[in-house]
């Protein structure tokens, strides 16, 4: 039996019991699994994947879960959906170097998976083996119509005793990495909700959303990330490349401006938190920007 053969047992496994296996613990909407919450210590940051539509088409690039014919195989980091940072107190939770040199997201325990929902308790880990603090990230995904919206609530805690840290870097955020089908060299759509379109407009513009879409065997379908007007720095800027990878960063207005804005640096206290909203919509059929912005403005109201 080879990789995937074994993560799909493992994830099919878990599902049937309505439980956690081998690190993998699965979210289900009406009795089916929309999605699964990855966090073997293989990995060093938990993840959520495959990236599925309400029909069950898959958008998320495999690798490097599943080896796919032909797929690009750069940044092993770019799993699906996650959440990590390139410099807190130094450190970089969003590049993955090898574990002399990787700080780590380690889950406490096993998530709380309840239906549709699944939350876990992360502990940043430098190499040194040292906890500097936590990160607690939550997903709810629901469906109506041929929307899925997966609801996300990543809350930094700065419950180590020392104050964290982040530094201005674009590496970083609430990300997603899809498939070459929503490459920009490919024919993808990238746009935001000031209306700019394509990598070199949106990139490290603030924007209350930004989505990326391609036609998929005659479909067009895609994934929209909202930013919430109670996030630090809203709207956010956005770390939007050309080759699917799409990340809200607050993070990085130094880096987004090639040096002109301003630090883009944040300091959460010792025992302080800082709670992040997002919403991703994975749609299938027409979404067009008004239809975009109607339901943005109803989630975040």
């Amino acid at each position: 039996m080879n990789r995937r053969e074994l993560l799909l047992a493992a994830a099919s496994a878990a599902s049937m019991r309505g439980a956690t296996a081998a690190g993998i613990a699965p979210i289900k909407v009406n009795g089916k699994e929309a999605a699964a919450f990855y966090y073997a210590p293989e990995w060093d940051k938990p993840f959520l994947y495959p990236i599925r539509t309400v029909s069950g088409k898959v958008l998320s690039r495999g690798y490097p879960v599943e080896k796919i014919e032909g797929e690009q195989t750069d940044h092993v980091w770019h799993r699906g959906i996650w959440y990590g940072h390139g410099i807190v107190n130094g450190q970089d939770f969003w590049r993955e170097q090898g574990r002399d040199k990787t700080s780590r997201l380690i889950v406490q325990g096993r998530p709380a998976v309840k239906a549709s929902k699944v939350s876990a308790l992360t502990s940043m880990v430098p190499p040194d083996g040292k906890a500097i603090g936590s990160i607690r990230q939550e997903f709810a995904i629901a469906d109506k119509g041929s929307l899925r919206f997966i609801d996300a609530t990543i809350t930094i805690l700065a419950d180590e005793g020392v104050a964290l840290s982040f530094g201005d870097t674009d590496d970083g955020g609430f990300a997603f990495r899809l498939n070459d089908s929503f490459r920009q060299d490919r024919g993808a759509k990238l746009r935001n909700s000031s209306g700019l379109e394509g990598t070199e407009k949106i990139w490290g513009k603030p924007a209350h959303w930004v989505d990326y879409s391609a036609a998929v065997a005659g479909t067009r379908m895609g994934v929209t990330i909202f930013d919430h007007p109670s996030n630090l720095r809203h709207p956010t800027a956005w770390h939007a490349r050309g080759y699917s990878l799409n990340s809200a960063n607050p993070f990085a207005s130094k880096s987004f401006s090639k040096g002109r804005g301003p630090d883009g640096a944040h300091t959460l206290t010792a025992g302080g938190k800082l709670e992040f909203r997002y919403r991703v919509v994975v749609h299938e059929g027409a979404f067009e920007p008004d239809a975009i912005e109607a339901e943005y403005k109803n989630w975040a109201k």
